[in-house]
């Protein structure tokens, strides 16, 4: 009557085993590291770089407790935080000799020191939030000039494309400083185009000049504009790192403004520093210009430092990762914008089978790289990527048609890692500003290392207080109890170790709170024996009729307290969504252990005994009628 098939029993073993691995690594704590990656696709992290660091902090006698090369780069694990610093300083001057040309990141990071075979199982410690474990902070600076200056590009790509769609033609649309120039051959046609301006774009302020040949049109930003520019910028720039660190698959971030150009970022439980840094850290753009094709020696001028009038000297990647940069001069007009951008993909190209990003532009966008493809066919093309303020040529093709349908693709000189880390960035959304990373530091469990000991110690004294009162009161059925609540937590604490969450203090709160419910099903369940007891039945009968009635009872309770549950996870944000996650696969994990993992122990115990005469559950108490 009360055994289960041997199915269930390989079950419940199977999950007890999966949870005892899965929970393992929450153990052995982490160590302090310095993780060291590769800044540039054709530099490498390799043994030797590993030898390298190895000796220079042995010369400088400094010692470490262990060095991990793989994929990621180059891994340093130390005693102590202040062992792992001065290491930091000493491994940047050695990797980054010169600050202005990095070649490596060097981050902070704190590593889990579990054994390689849990590694390699996958079996990983859970994250634990800014309040318990802490982590990096990083503060960025945004260039407010440089979000002005980018608008003003936009804006003179706009008016350009807006002057060509009403057949308006101009001498030439130039940004001077913080000014938009736009030159035409007569007042007339400036006059058309002052009146289509002024209704096109509310933002600029516009100021007639000259007469005749001279005609221009001088547009300026208003006060309001710029002040919104600036406030947006702020805002676009947190959105866009919002979304890179959500590619990345940071649980939890903090994201806040401070001050009126500055923006703090706080990442929790980051397996990756250096990665997430790199990404922080760049600012790719991406601009499309045409390349400057005049003969001549302009080429070799703008080489010695005297570029033409509206031109620059850029560097195209050369197909050969050992040869030299080729020299390009490329017009400053900006011919489309990142802005335009609505997907980057990487790929492989059919043709070739080399990486390349996959781009897709916006109606607007489409049409204005149409255009200009139909207007310079046979000319070249500079597809450039800005990353720190320093401007490359991904790829300068030749026109070859009318390129429409909105999807351009960028090839070049790139690896499947460099093509994924730049769809990425321009995927993420385009900064609104440059931004630098004027403060980087690891910082401590912002609640204080007593208040996270009174958490987990109130957990603790939770679970004995509970396993005292049921062990007396049911006695055998309450140490079943008691270990069916033991395999709930060791159950819970796996899933989130498996499911990479984030634990806070919230999220400790809900485990305590889950440890009430899940032993609130196993009273009911000893509960329904005791009362099959005193009708009368069997104890075998007894137990089986407990678990069977009880369990509709149990599992109506739980739907609902899922459903709140839920509701919490879906409208809730921060530490609320941090409890409700651990709520309701606390609500999962203690359905299956007050039900099938105790009931698993009970037929252990008592399941195989034909002639049951009585069982231990504590008195059961009978009305005063039937004990007379």
């Amino acid at each position: 009557m009360n055994r289960y098939p041997l199915w269930k029993n390989i079950l419940v073993v199977i999950a007890l085993l999966t949870g005892f691995i899965y929970t393992l690594p929450n153990f052995f704590g982490e160590s302090p590291a310095v993780q060291l990656s590769s800044l540039k696709a054709t530099i490498k992290v390799d043994d030797r770089a590993r030898e390298t660091a190895e000796t220079a902090l042995k010369n400088a006698g400094i010692e470490n407790t262990g060095i991990l090369l793989d994929s990621t780069g180059l891994k340093i694990r130390f005693s102590d935080t202040d062992t792992q610093i001065k290491a930091k300083d000493i491994l940047e001057k050695l990797f980054n000799p010169d600050p202005a040309d990095p070649r490596y990141i060097l981050a902070l990071n704190l590593l889990s020191s579990s054994p390689q075979w849990l590694s390699r199982l996958r079996a990983l410690p859970m994250y634990r939030g800014l309040d318990l474990r802490g982590g990096v902070h990083f503060l960025l600076q945004v260039d407010m000039k440089g979000a002005m200056t980018k608008r003003l590009d936009s804006l003179g790509a706009d008016l350009r494309s807006l002057l060509r769609g009403k057949n308006i033609r101009n001498n030439g649309i130039s940004r001077d400083s913080d000014r938009i120039v736009l030159r035409f051959r007569d007042s007339e046609t400036r006059d058309k185009a002052h009146d289509i301006i002024a209704d096109n774009q509310p933002d600029l302020q516009l100021t007639r000049q000259g007469e005749g040949a001279d005609a221009r049109i001088v547009a300026t930003l208003k006060p309001q504009s710029l002040q919104n520019i600036q406030e947006s910028a702020v805002k676009q720039n947190m959105g866009t790192l919002s979304n890179r660190i959500n590619a990345l698959g940071v649980a939890e971030p903090v994201i806040a403004q401070q001050g009126i150009d500055r923006i703090v970022v706080q990442l929790p439980g980051v397996q990756d520093t250096a990665k997430a840094k790199d990404i922080l850290g760049r600012t790719a753009t991406l601009e499309i210009r045409m390349v400057d094709e005049t003969p001549g020696a302009a080429l070799e001028a703008a080489q010695s430092g005297r570029a033409p009038f509206g031109t620059e000297l850029y560097y195209e990647r050369p197909k050969d990762s050992n040869s030299a940069p080729i020299p390009l001069l490329v017009k400053k007009q900006v011919v489309l914008t990142g802005d335009r951008l609505t997907d980057a993909q990487p790929r492989y190209d059919d043709r070739t089978g080399e990486p390349v990003v996959s781009l897709t532009l916006d109606s607007a966008g489409s049409r204005i790289f149409r255009d200009v493809s139909r207007e310079n066919i046979g000319k070249r093309m500079a597809i450039l990527l800005f990353e720190k303020g320093k401007g490359e040529i991904v790829t300068a093709p030749v026109i070859r048609d009318e390129i429409a349908g909105g999807r351009v693709q960028i090839s070049g000189n790139m690896t499947i890692t460099e093509a994924n880390d730049t769809s990425l960035l321009l995927r993420a959304g385009s900064l609104a500003a440059p931004m630098e990373i004027i403060e980087e530091r690891a910082i401590g469990p912002s609640l204080g290392a007593e208040n996270i000991e009174k958490g987990f110690r109130s957990t603790m004294w939770g679970f004995v207080g509970i396993s005292i009162f049921m062990s007396i009161y049911y006695m055998l059925f309450g140490l079943v109890s008691v270990a069916a609540l033991a395999c709930n937590l060791l159950f819970l604490v796996s899933l989130l170790s498996m499911l990479q969450a984030t634990l806070t203090l919230p999220g400790i709160a809900a485990i305590a709170l889950t440890l009430g419910m899940a032993i609130d099903a196993n009273v009911l369940i000893n509960e329904r024996i005791r009362e099959e007891l005193r009708n009368g039945a069997t104890p075998q009968a007894a137990i089986h009729g407990g678990y069977e009635h009880a369990f509709d009872t149990i599992l109506d309770s739980n739907i609902t307290t899922l459903i709140a549950g839920i509701a919490l996870l879906a409208f809730g944000t921060g530490p609320i969504r941090g409890f409700a996650v651990v709520h309701c696969l606390g609500i999962l994990t203690s359905l299956f252990s007050s039900v099938v993992v105790s009931r698993a122990l009970i037929n252990l115990i008592y399941g195989r005994r034909r002639k049951l005469e009585s069982v231990s559950i504590g008195q059961i108490w009978r009305p005063a009628s039937d004990a007379c």
